[in-house]
């Protein structure tokens, strides 16, 4: 069983179909029609809800943390222990709430297809902010697609949201929810079945490894933002699922004297002021990493674990030297990320072995990333680089450059490496670097890009790297476009 609050309402499940995605849940089980299927992926944000989860926050304090989702890749086991809102629980006492009624002071809505993910997403924002802030709402709102009304007035309704808010039904009854969210916290591995299918939701990663050991056919659930395309796109069945995102101990983020260590279920919303504080590019590229929604599914360990060649941040990994912990049984190993990637989506992760946490090492002051997409935002990489050197005394004396989108895997440039080592780092030298990319790589052509077109790209973002290291004032880095 799994129980959570749909709003203030307890629900407890059973024997749903593991399958079932949130907002199917809503519109077909529960009659709550208001969010709506645009897109099926993750693309267009009109199935936003927010999902509310204890917190404790830097000074000790207990609180609900509010996130956005996208409902179409949320599947209903991932609620276990939390509080889902839709957008019909805003309406207060036959009051809008104030967000729902800047949107209408605003003009913010014209067919409104598309409004109740738009209402949620300021929801969340609003939530999450005291001032407005034309970064955040626009970060907020990213994820979430107008095709009649135009930004401009939905902008002003997140101003005008965030700008002196007035407490709500959720401040008011803060306190209730959260002692409720305390008495529905998961003492154990909880379980949706409908005979045929089964999702289990361990606690511990010990509880994990004797699951995945036990079904080793099972599919590992993270976010989701991957997985549930294969059941909303490609109407696959998936007959058993185990659950990480209740693990604690696989979303932890611990900084030592020389490394990070970022549990493997850790949502990339977390990662980021971690890895921004160290490396500021990797911060930056996150920040264009699919959109809010997707970003806070979404975790670190998922975005390697897919073996996706264009996923954004295995190339950094590797290029900074990051290791993952695997783990089996009792059993741990520690590889190097370069060594994970066999080939297209094979890797060498063995039967009911798991990413447990990533290692990234601290230190590279001249690491530099770039993405190179057809959009800033909630785009996929057509090119992804990323360069670490060390210079000592204006010669390279190590190198670690690796791609995305150039390959079946993501991968490092061993012949480009090799001409930078113990080369003089000067423009001669990228030059000749830059030529033996054309033996590390030999790229396809989609309809991202051409492989003439990637390969170039390729070349010129390290003609680029080499130029910001020159000019280490010009701030252009991870805002390339095709």
């Amino acid at each position: 069983m799994i129980q959570f609050l749909l709003n203030q309402e307890l629900r407890s499940e059973h024997a749903l179909d593991p399958n079932l995605t949130v907002l199917n849940y809503l519109r077909e089980h529960v009659g709550k029609p208001g969010t709506k299927e645009g897109c099926a992926s993750g693309d267009c944000g009109a199935c936003t809800v927010v999902v509310g989860e204890l917190h404790t926050d830097d000074q000790g304090a207990e609180r609900i943390r509010y996130r956005s989702l996208n409902s179409c890749l949320t599947f209903v086991s991932s609620l276990h222990g939390k509080q889902l809102i839709s957008v019909e629980d805003l309406k207060h006492q036959g009051q809008l709430h104030s967000v729902q009624q800047a949107m209408v002071e605003c003009h913010g809505s014209q067919c409104g297809f598309c409004t109740p993910g738009f209402v949620m997403s300021l929801f969340a924002l609003q939530k999450n902010s005291d001032t407005p802030d034309s970064a955040k709402a626009h970060e907020a709102l990213a994820g979430n697609l107008c095709r009649c009304t135009g930004y401009r007035p939905i902008l002003a309704a997140a101003e005008q949201a965030c700008c002196n808010k007035p407490q709500d039904q959720f401040d008011s009854r803060q306190a209730e929810t959260i002692a409720r969210l305390k008495a529905i916290a998961p003492t154990q591995t909880g379980e949706l079945n409908s005979g045929d299918k089964r999702c289990l939701v361990p606690l511990t990663v010990a509880d994990l490894a004797d699951l995945y050991d036990a079904y080793p056919q099972a599919r590992l659930l993270a976010g989701g933002t991957d997985l549930a395309l294969e059941v909303t796109q490609f109407h696959r069945v998936l007959p058993v699922m185990i659950y990480v995102g209740n693990i604690e101990e696989m979303k932890r983020i611990e900084s030592f004297d020389d490394r990070l260590e970022i549990g493997a279920a850790t949502p990339l919303s977390d990662c980021y002021g971690a890895l921004h504080h160290e490396y500021p590019d990797f911060g930056d590229l996150l920040h264009r990493f699919a959109s809010l929604q997707i970003r806070n599914q979404g975790t670190l360990g998922g975005n390697i674990g897919n073996a996706s060649p264009i996923g954004d941040s295995p190339p950094l990994l590797i290029a900074l030297g990051a290791q993952i912990v695997l783990c089996r049984g009792e059993a741990r190993r520690t590889l190097a990320l370069e060594d994970y990637f066999i080939d297209y989506r094979v890797t060498a992760r063995q039967d009911s072995e798991f990413i447990e946490k990533i290692i990234v090492p601290k230190g590279h002051a001249l690491f530099r990333a770039y993405k190179v997409s057809k959009r800033l935002d909630d785009d996929i990489s057509a090119v992804c680089a990323a360069f670490n050197l060390k210079l000592d005394n204006g010669v390279v004396s190590d190198a670690r450059v690796a791609f995305g989108g150039m390959a079946a895997t993501p991968k490092r440039a061993k012949h480009c490496e090799s001409v930078l080592i113990g080369a003089t780092w000067n423009a001669a030298t990228v030059e000749k670097a830059c030529a033996a990319l054309a033996q590390d790589f030999t790229p396809l052509s989609d309809f991202r890009a051409s492989k003439e077109y990637r390969l170039l790209s390729a070349q010129n973002l390290l003609r680029k790297y080499f130029i910001e290291l020159q000019t280490p004032h010009i701030e252009t880095r991870v805002t390339a476009y095709v």
